[in-house]
């Protein structure tokens, strides 16, 4: 049996912001954006490449069993993308506020790229979720 990660909830406090900030900035894609039942909203949004959502809600009842998120409680997202330059040259051209290309090192993080699968960039959504971007050496399909 698969088990496939495919859906991620981001806990945001206004889902009107976060979808225009992952859509129009960061260029997600937007999958769905419905009210599934009175007063209870969902929209996907997915990376492009990914195999992997994320979705933002409102009006949804916490999953029985489970604690709820605090909008911007979210932390250690990842994705991967085959340059990490040109990702980050995007993202801040379209307003993300996005570090430096950093890489870990014996003394911590440090500026400029690394070796292979070691160079990152971070950011974080208007509620506070941070995000990390990854560069690998080949894409997904490839790998």
């Amino acid at each position: 049996m698969e088990w496939t990660l495919e859906v991620v909830v981001v806990p945001v406090a206004d889902v009107d912001r976060a979808k225009s900030f992952y859509a129009d900035k960061v260029g997600f894609k937007v999958d769905l954006d419905s009210e599934v039942a009175p007063g209870v909203r969902i929209v996907q949004l997915t990376p492009p490449g990914s195999r992997c959502s994320i979705a933002l809600t409102e009006g949804m009842p916490g999953a029985p069993g489970q604690r709820p998120m605090a909008p911007g409680s979210l932390t250690g997202l990842q994705v991967c993308v085959t340059d990490i330059a040109a990702a980050h040259a995007e993202l801040a051209a379209r307003g993300v506020q996005v570090s430096a290309v950093q890489h870990a090192g014996p003394e911590g993080w440090a500026d400029g790229p690394g070796d292979m699968w070691n160079s990152f960039l971070f950011f974080q959504d208007p509620d506070g979720n941070g995000w990390t971007v990854q560069e690998a050496p080949s894409p997904l399909a490839a790998r």
